[in-house]
Order: structure tokens, then C-alpha cells, then sequence
């Protein structure tokens, strides 16, 4: 892989700047430059409906089951979410039913008050949980977040009392960067996979 051993810096661009969705789509594009020719895309979209602040992840993966897409699997969504309950077995069943499984990690995540509604993609996996202090296992090979509020005191608190109108903003912008940047890699790496 390549960045393997390197520090790739996150990309962070708040949800409303106006060229939010070119910038992610590059970046996303670049991350997935790195999949090997018989890998599969995987979107694993973590959290659960009954937060607010939680529910970005099936939020997206909501959005994105709308495309019915034959370019990559997924899994998480408002109907099936992928939460703490669920996610080893999750895993498991990705590993074992997916050849090679290049994994897009997605989930909401706590911050600084100035990076409140940014959306930061970069190399690596999500660490669900973290803002929460729980210990699950680690998503993904890239990975997009979306800090939904202000982390560092009372959490669960703070998640369940984040603004929906925000998580929905950010969610649509995730879902269709995440669209166009697998949309463009297929096309330029492997048109054989594309339906005709």
C-alpha cells in the first residue's frame, strides 16, 4: 500500500465551502488510486439512528443505497446500521464474503468547536468510538469523517443533542463525493467492471 509508513495529512474542508465537493472527490480519488486491480470497494458506514450526532455514517449509507450501485459493496445504513453491537461481526462477515476488500470507513466524530461541520478524508482507518471512549475495532483503509460537534465533556450528551439539519448537510455531500470519486476511479482503472 502506499502509505504504508508514511503520514498522509487528512484533508478537512467544511461542509459549506463552495468547492466542498471537487476538493473531497480528488482527494477520495487519489486514496483509492492505491487499490490493487483485483480489490473490491467496500463503504462501511458506522453508527446508529438513535443519536443524532451518531447517525452521519447510516445516514450516507442511506444516500448511497439509492445508486444500487454494481461499482462497490455497502454496508450501514438507516435500515441496517452497523453500530458497537454488530461491527466485529460486520467485519467478519466483509473478510469472508469479499475477495480482497479495499475498505472506505465513514463515521461522525467529536472536535474542536472551529472544526465543527468539517468533513476530513484521509489514509487509514476510522477509529469508531473514540469520541466516546469506547474500544472497537479499527474501519477501513481510507477513511471520511464528519465532525458533528464539540467533543471533550459529557459526549453522549453532546451526540444527542447535535443538529440534525447539520448531520443531513454534511451526510449529502459525503455520499456524493464518495458516488463520484468510485464512479471515477472504475472508469479510469477498470472499465472492464462497469456495466454496459
Amino acid at each position: 500500500m502506499r502509505f504504508a509508513g508514511m503520514k498522509e495529512t487528512p484533508l478537512k474542508v467544511p461542509h459549506t465551502e463552495p468547492n466542498v465537493t471537487s476538493l473531497l472527490t480528488n482527494r477520495l480519488t487519489y486514496l483509492l488510486g492505491v487499490m490493487s486491480p483485483d480489490s473490491r470497494i467496500v463503504v462501511v458506514c458506522v453508527g446508529t439512528d438513535r443519536s443524532t450526532g451518531d447517525s452521519l455514517g447510516p445516514i450516507v449509507g442511506s444516500s448511497l443505497s439509492k445508486y444500487r450501485s454494481p461499482l462497490f459493496d455497502l454496508y450501514g445504513t438507516l435500515e441496517e446500521p452497523v453500530h458497537a453491537m454488530n461491527l466485529d461481526d460486520t467485519l467478519r462477515e466483509i473478510d469472508s464474503r469479499i475477495r480482497n476488500p479495499f475498505v472506505i470507513g465513514i463515521d461522525a466524530c467529536l472536535g474542536q468547536a472551529a472544526s465543527v461541520g468539517c468533513i476530513q478524508v484521509g489514509s487509514g482507518p476510522v477509529r469508531p468510538g473514540a469520541g466516546v471512549n469506547k474500544e472497537l475495532p479499527p474501519v477501513g483503509d481510507i477513511h471520511i469523517t464528519g465532525i458533528v460537534n464539540v467533543g471533550g465533556f459529557m459526549e453522549y450528551f453532546v451526540l444527542q443533542n447535535t443538529r440534525l439539519h447539520l448531520v443531513m448537510k454534511m451526510s449529502d455531500v459525503i455520499a456524493q463525493c464518495v458516488y463520484l470519486s468510485i464512479a471515477k476511479t472504475v472508469r479510469s482503472t477498470y472499465p472492464a467492471a462497469l456495466p454496459d
